[in-house]
């Protein structure tokens, strides 16, 4: 215990010295948080605490080869230990460069898999889940449940440093509460390097809690995820296993839960899925009318109940600790929900995206129906054809009344020469409007036909709040303009369906195609 004491203040004198220059550092060389829109902090913050850490936490393991005892004897730079902290160099050098330099999400994502990669490498690897074994060669399993553990650690931490002093305080009761589990398992090598980690944090949280003077960074958030992750992997393998991962898993359960839940999210609202926003569980939680400090302090007690709930939980027969950690989720689920954060993701909105998905990609029978229906329209061989074959379409959509009106002066300008579309438009019949259909489009002139649905008169029988209109105009290509198509309905009777407008469209882009092929074989004709 003296040992891991004396490492653990090493690494916090060390880290309350050098944090003030860390700050100047950062205002030296611009890495600073400017206040934006989706900031809490109202001035310029130097971004640039994770050197502070990241250099405490190897000046005191390095100092502690000068402690003689048999605990920093076993402290080696064999592979394994090697690998990890060349990894956590590559991970805190990318984030460090982001403060100063900022990288596209996509460089960071990548650069955290070759850190991870380095910690697999070097023989960090999570090669059991739930009982089973996933080491088996040539390995890939492993590798990625490895790469993805580190991965979702380096975000979580990442995501939750929003507040002052939120990631680094969840951090350090987790490294703590690792502490204590090391200790009781004889793991003392691990307790050390431990303690070294969490005293460094807790000498830049004397610096980071509200008000902030400096923040960590991204440099500093993945140091602290990466760490964090490869620590409980190398604790899960020397003491008892899975132990030690659940721990910081439970611990840092609300940043890993965001951190998983916050690309869905991302992606179901069509935003980019690692572009930052102010949609966070703490975000929620100062939107509801805790103060900055308060959330965090809440977010503290959380993530500390949730440590000592870990240490007990690893002290259960499987199947008890199976029951409480099925209990322990589902509660959670309900208390996240509570805040609002499942709104984006509702029964409703993922059943419609699926159907979405179904009916652009004509998966759906909505969808197959109504293209059987444009296949007609495009096989249409006259235009009486033509216009029976857009009714029938306009019945499936439930549209109530419909008048095509032809443009008279439009030309078309081809390598033959201009030819008035008058000209084809003899064969189309043109049929007697009743004056009452007429009167519901705002055009004077007659429509070359119209239809209705039954004894629809818009004008008399739907008040004008009522009426949905839409004129499609029927605009080709080389300048063709054939006119436009005015569609009625009556919203008091039908209302839109979720794919009516998509359908119009088809049907638009249809009829003109159409057009445009009986257009082409006319001036064939002339020709010949």
């Amino acid at each position: 215990m003296t040992t891991i004491l004396s490492v653990f203040i090493i690494a916090l004198i060390i880290s309350l010295a050098i944090t003030p220059l860390a700050g100047v550092l950062g205002e030296r060389f611009g890495a600073l948080d400017i206040p934006i829109a989706r900031k809490v902090h109202t001035r310029p913050v130097p971004r640039s605490g994770g050197l502070a850490m990241i250099v405490a936490f190897l000046f005191a393991l390095a100092l502690s080869a000068l402690i003689t005892t048999d605990v920093t004897n076993k402290l080696i730079l064999d592979r394994e230990t090697g690998f990890f902290l060349l990894g956590a160099l590559i991970i805190f050098g990318v984030g460090f460069f982001d403060d100063f330099h900022r990288l596209g999400p996509k460089i960071k994502f990548i650069f955290q898999i070759i850190g991870a990669s380095f910690a697999f490498w070097g023989g960090l690897r999570i090669e059991s889940l739930f009982g089973f074994d996933i080491s088996f060669q040539p390995g890939i399993l492993s590798y990625s449940v490895t790469v993805f553990w580190f991965v979702l650690f380096i975000n979580a931490v990442n995501l939750i440093d929003g507040l002052d002093g939120l990631a680094a305080g969840v951090t350090f009761f987790t490294s703590v509460v690792l502490i204590i589990l090391s200790v009781l398992k004889g793991e003392y090598l691990m307790a050390m390097l431990l303690g070294a980690f969490s005293g460094a944090i807790l000498g830049f949280l004397r610096y980071n809690f509200n008000p902030a003077s400096i923040f960590m960074g991204d440099g500093g958030s993945y140091f602290l995820g990466y760490t964090i992750a490869g620590l409980s992997v190398m604790g899960s393998v020397k003491c008892q296993a899975g132990a030690a991962m659940m721990i910081p898993l439970l611990g840092l359960g609300l940043p890993v839960f965001d951190a998983i839940l916050s690309p869905v999210r991302r992606f179901v609202l069509g935003k980019h899925m690692f572009w930052p926003d102010k949609d966070h569980i703490h975000h929620k939680l100062v939107s509801m009318g805790l103060s900055t400090k308060n959330t965090v302090l809440t977010i503290y007690g959380i993530s500390l109940f949730l440590c000592l709930l870990a240490v007990i939980t690893v002290n259960f027969r499987d199947e008890q600790a199976g029951f409480f950690l099925i209990v322990l989720g589902a509660g959670s689920v309900i208390s996240v929900k509570r805040l609002g954060y499942f709104e984006y993701i509702t029964h409703d909105k993922i059943n419609g995206w699926f159907k979405d998905i179904a009916d652009e990609a004509g998966i759906s029978h909505d969808r197959r129906s109504f293209l059987s229906l444009q296949f007609e329209i495009g096989k249409s061989k006259s235009f009486e054809e033509l216009r029976q074959n857009i009714i029938r379409a306009l019945e499936v959509l439930e549209f109530d009344y419909a008048a095509f009106y032809l443009n008279n002066g439009a030309k078309n300008k081809g390598s033959t020469g201009q030819l008035e579309i008058s000209s084809i438009r003899n064969p189309l019949e043109r049929r007697k409007t009743p004056a009452h259909r007429a009167s519901v489009s705002t055009r004077e002139e007659p429509p070359a036909w119209d239809w209705a649905r039954g004894p629809f008169n818009g004008k008399e029988d739907t008040p004008r709040c009522f009426l949905f209109r839409l004129e499609l105009p029927l605009s080709g290509a080389e300048n063709a303009n054939f006119g436009s198509l005015v569609l009625l309905k009556d919203l008091k009777q039908n209302s839109l369906s979720h794919y009516t407008l998509r359908r119009v469209e088809h049907l638009r882009r249809t009829i003109i195609n159409t057009l445009e092929t009986r257009m082409a074989e006319a001036i064939r004709h002339v020709e010949m």
